[in-house]
């Protein structure tokens, strides 16, 4: 008996100390500073609304810049030395319309499934739209009907890190655009051309236009297709730019995203279209704002770098259609 005893003191002894040693452990434990979690980085934009504002006052410098005028043509030129100079590999789709030369410009950078953003970078041969009746027969000098997208894409030439571009990006230059219900023109000439002759379409297609009001307001525009539409607002948001990309009806409109759409390209516009001076001899630079630039540009350098059309492709490409 005694023996007995003995050996369950001991037990309960040696028990009592492994429970207290173990708590005594997990105490110390406790109170050792645990490391935070590492917080993901905000995106680094470095678009910068100036820039791009000194890249729309360079073209409205050549003037009006209708398509065939040497104008036009001298205002392509330079954008091509502008995405050369950047390091993009740049072609060119020409055709001919009404007896006019036509010159879409191709600039392509990274790899992977292609997304296309775009503008058009002519002008309105006349400013039809103006208050003046004797102003009706001038052609417009496009500061933001023109030069404002155009802008935009030349400085995302500039600051997209082309080495980690999770997709192949093209920026295209649309050439005869805004000549809609003039004999013998018709809207969205140049890019009805490349879309119909593209060996391989692009997964998705952006396209900016007149974008660089001071008073922006960018409602949703109804012919874009609506999952890659809700989903740059939600990104424009998130940067904190909801009260600009508002998400609500706004115009369906003909413009450079059609052609694409109705081939079967997801296609989105980005556009102000309450802008009073579309169409007149005051439609000028001096009517843009650099932070209007800057706002549309951080939204597609955010997007591009992010590859966030990945997140989306299976979605888009059940919805894929042609008209």
């Amino acid at each position: 008996m005694k023996r007995q005893s003995i050996n369950f003191v001991q037990i309960s002894t040696l028990l009592v100390l492994v429970l207290a040693l173990g708590y005594l452990a997990w105490v110390g434990y406790g109170a050792i500073p645990q490391p935070e979690p590492t917080p993901t980085p905000e995106p680094v934009l470095v678009f910068e609304g100036e820039s791009a504002l000194a890249l729309a006052e360079k073209q409205c410098d050549f003037g009006p810049r209708p398509t065939g005028s040497a104008a036009g043509w001298s205002t392509g030129d330079w954008i091509i030395e502008q995405l050369e100079t950047a390091g993009w590999s740049v072609e060119t789709d020409e055709f001919e319309w009404n007896g006019a030369p036509v010159r879409n410009i191709i600039a392509r950078a990274g790899e992977g499934v292609p997304i296309l953003v775009g503008a058009h970078y002519d002008t309105r041969l006349v400013a039809d739209q103006d208050p003046d009746p004797t102003l009706r027969n001038v052609p417009i000098l496009g500061g933001n009907d023109g030069a404002s997208g155009a802008a935009v894409l030349l400085e995302l030439a500039r600051v997209l890190d082309v080495e980690a571009l999770p997709n192949q990006v093209w920026l295209v230059f649309f050439d005869a655009e805004d000549n809609g219900r003039i004999e013998g023109w018709d809207w969205a000439l140049g890019s009805t051309h490349l879309a119909e002759n593209l060996e391989t379409p692009p997964a998705a297609m952006i396209l900016v236009d007149m974008v660089g009001d001071a008073n922006q307001s960018l409602p949703y525009e109804m012919n874009s297709h609506p999952l890659l539409r809700e989903q740059i607002w939600s990104l424009a948001a998130d940067l904190g730019y909801g009260d600009v990309f508002i998400p609500e009806p706004g115009p369906a409109l003909t413009d450079d995203h059609l052609p694409f759409a109705q081939r079967g390209v997801p296609a989105v516009d980005i556009i102000d279209f309450d802008y009073p001076f579309w169409h007149t001899t005051s439609d000028t630079c001096d009517k843009l704002s650099a932070d209007s630039l800057a706002r549309v540009g951080r939204v597609l350098e955010a997007y591009l770098e992010q590859g966030k059309l990945q997140e989306i492709l299976p979605q888009l490409d059940e919805t894929r259609h042609v008209e």
